[in-house]
């Protein structure tokens, strides 16, 4: 069994301001910043430091070379990584003094995917693999398709939210996560159990898992709930919290533990990090997050 991960990849610009920057303000930041990052590249890091074989597919575009060498550093396969004569993808991010974030992306090298690398990649995995996916590239619909053609398991995060993913089938999809934003663009709904009992009627085959910032997280499938609530840190950086739970729930899923362990551990991976700096650098190390859970425990 294989992970793949057909995920974009960016260079982030960072920018630690006082509040976020209003409609005709003009704001000095206090600090700047520039860290890999791209929700793709940050949950193959996160999967590759929980422990997990990950493959990254994807499009290295002008000066994102630095890029795939930390990929590559961290044990992620980048043998699916495409050179491309585009502008590397970015992201200006604002970090508050809360540790509250705001985000503006450019696609750039990562929207370059075709459907003939689509192709090419996918000949390389099969029905025991895992398929894992983000909108931050182009051919999302695509992807999931042929993936879903060969018997994949396809996870998606529908992030950055735009309308066309209102129409795609996720019959075709495993696995959902999505935060509440998300959750309420999706399905209308803004409480858990409500954009479940909207999904699930729609797509009874589907699983799902809902974070909520400090309100916790949900995870729904057709057999049961389980609730996770958040370990209290010092919020630095919210920026990567998502991916990282993202990459340990993966890794505890396909490593065989409990829908209650997994969320467990997702959750303090996710602590970890939000109380540092940074994108894909904060994502802690399974070690660190293993030594969480024995301080916890005692």
């Amino acid at each position: 069994m294989k992970i793949l991960n057909f995920g974009s990849v960016n260079l982030d610009y960072i920018y630690r301001v006082e509040h976020f920057v209003q409609p005709g303000e003009t704001l000095a930041a206090k600090e700047q910043k520039m860290a890999p990052g791209g929700k793709g590249l940050n949950q193959s890091v996160a999967l590759a430091k929980a422990g997990a074989e990950v493959f990254h597919a994807g499009c290295i575009g002008i000066g994102g070379e630095s890029l795939k060498i930390l990929l590559e550093e961290y044990g992620v396969h980048t043998e699916y990584l495409y050179k491309v004569d585009e502008l590397q993808g970015n992201a200006v991010i604002q970090v508050d003094h809360s540790g509250e974030n705001c985000i503006l992306l450019y696609g750039g090298s990562n929207r370059m995917i075709t459907k003939e690398q689509i192709d090419e990649t996918l000949e390389h995995f099969s029905t025991e693999d895992w398929l894992v996916l983000q909108n931050e590239v182009s051919n999302l619909e695509y992807m999931i398709e042929k993936a879903a053609e060969k018997g994949m398991k396809v996870v998606l995060n529908p992030s950055p939210f735009e309308a066309f993913l209102e129409k795609l089938d996720y019959n075709q999809v495993s696995w959902l996560l999505i935060n509440e934003v998300e959750a309420q663009q999706l399905t209308g709904e803004t409480e858990a159990e409500a954009v479940w009992n909207t999904l699930h009627e729609k797509y009874p085959g589907l699983s799902l898992i809902m974070t909520m910032g400090a309100a916790g997280a949900y995870c729904f499938t057709p057999q049961e709930m389980i609730y996770q609530d958040v370990f209290p840190v010092k919020t630095v950086d919210t920026t990567a919290a998502g991916d990282t739970f993202t990459g340990y729930f993966l890794q505890g899923m396909t490593s065989g533990l409990s829908l209650k362990e997994c969320m467990e551990r997702a959750a303090k991976a996710s602590a970890i990090c939000v109380s540092r700096e940074g994108t894909a650098i904060a994502i802690p190390m399974r070690a660190e997050v293993e030594e969480l859970y024995h301080c916890l425990k005692n």
